[in-house]
């Protein structure tokens, strides 16, 4: 049985611009840094990964891997987002903290179950900081909340589509 999340991890551009912002501005702690001189296959490599460290003992990680191409690219917050959870008071203190820092900042966005901001990191990734509100628990909840049967809706309209054209 899966757990819970230990780490997800992303590539970056740049491995102490990545550590400012995830650790000086968010305030996540760098919990480990290893360097990687070759893959498990035998390929010599020049890799830094790095884990920051969440309250629940959780990590977002990042791989700088200079020799191994990677696009970056400025991410939709459709196509790519991580969201990371707040109070009420942190969410409205850090968008403060990110106009001030000059940081592409948006939000309050009420989304009913959860209020968010979002911020840019060095490397395009949007991170979306989301705190909960009354009512979230019984929001996310898949007997009270009707998950399976919207998913079942959409998938029904995009065959009728296909079907269609």
């Amino acid at each position: 049985m899966i757990r819970k999340l230990h780490h997800n991890a992303y590539r970056c551009r740049d491995s102490e611009a990545t550590r400012r912002f995830y650790e000086d501005f968010l305030g996540m702690r760098l919990a480990e840094a290893l360097e990687i001189k070759e893959t498990k296959s035998g390929r010599k490599t020049e890799t830094l990964h790095t884990f920051y460290a969440l309250d629940d003992g959780s990590y977002l990680a990042f791989f700088e891997a200079p020799d191994m191409p990677f696009e970056f690219k400025k991410q939709h917050d459709f196509d790519l987002h991580i969201a990371l959870e707040v109070d009420q008071q942190t969410l409205h203190r850090m968008f403060e903290k990110g106009k001030a820092a000059g940081l592409e900042t948006r939000g309050v966005s009420d989304h009913g179950f959860i209020d968010s901001i979002y911020f840019r990191d060095p490397n395009g990734y949007v991170i979306e900081l989301t705190a909960k509100k009354p009512g979230h628990d019984a929001a996310m909840d898949p007997a009270k909340n009707g998950a399976r049967a919207k998913l079942e809706r959409w998938q029904a309209a995009k065959r009728a589509g296909a079907a269609a054209r």
